[in-house]
């Protein structure tokens, strides 16, 4: 193999550490976080943290954007959180320990989550579920595109996808569900509805997870516009 391809066994090796997996999780939802914040989170100490970090950056996982005194950590693109999303999903698969403890906030998470900056777990999937139902997006394993039918839906939903279109980013594609094993919907139109959601009030985030909360309007909102009703 050439010395300027990728290693799939140096990406691995940075994933595959538990403290920089857990901050790497966290990040999940596409926000930026200190250094002390990742390091509570990695359950490590400062220093160790920084030299994590290091490495992450080092590897193209991690960007750092500064602000004043502060240092802020977030994932490089949206690439590295479908890998880590499809990481989680195959680790989901696995046969589970019979004494593995429940993690913090599982159902929650399973309803409604981020993954990045779109919508992920049964609110993610239901969502791409009713708009291919209804014609308006095309999913294959490869991509996705929208329609005509699916412009105007986009636009009367307060969705200009115009504007979207000229994002440096994947347009439209399918992102696979760790938790649903089904996809949701990723790209510049995955990130689009996502946001329409929360300026609607519709969903709005939890403290310290990326779990989402579905409020009464959104639950009005999705099976009037969408025909979806999730559960309580």
């Amino acid at each position: 193999m050439s010395g300027t391809q990728p290693s799939i066994a140096e990406v691995a090796a940075l994933v595959g550490n538990p403290a920089r997996a857990n901050m790497l999780s966290v990040l999940l939802d596409g926000r930026a976080l200190t250094a002390t914040e990742l390091a509570h989170i990695g359950g490590v100490s400062p220093q160790t943290a920084s030299g994590h970090l290091g490495k992450l950056m080092e590897g193209g996982l991690l960007v750092v954007h500064k602000q004043g005194r502060h240092s802020y950590f977030r994932l490089a693109s949206p690439l590295i959180s479908q890998m880590l999303e499809g990481i989680m999903a195959v680790a989901a698969d696995r046969p589970a320990p019979r004494n593995r403890p429940r993690w913090r906030g599982e159902e929650a998470l399973r309803l409604a989550r981020t993954c990045y900056d779109h919508l992920a777990g049964r609110l993610g999937v239901a969502l791409a579920d009713a708009l291919v139902e209804r014609g308006y997006v095309l999913l294959s394993q490869d991509g996705g595109m929208v329609t005509a039918t699916g412009e105007a839906f986009f636009a009367d939903f307060g969705i200009d996808l115009h504007q979207h279109g000229r994002e440096k980013r994947a347009f439209c594609r399918p992102c696979l569900d760790w938790s649903e094993r089904r996809p949701h919907l990723a790209g510049a139109v995955g990130a689009a509805l996502a946001q329409r959601g929360f300026e609607l009030g519709w969903i709005t985030r939890l403290r310290d997870t990326r779990a989402l909360a579905i409020s009464a309007e959104g639950r009005t909102g999705l099976a009037k516009t969408f025909g979806i009703a999730l559960p309580a």
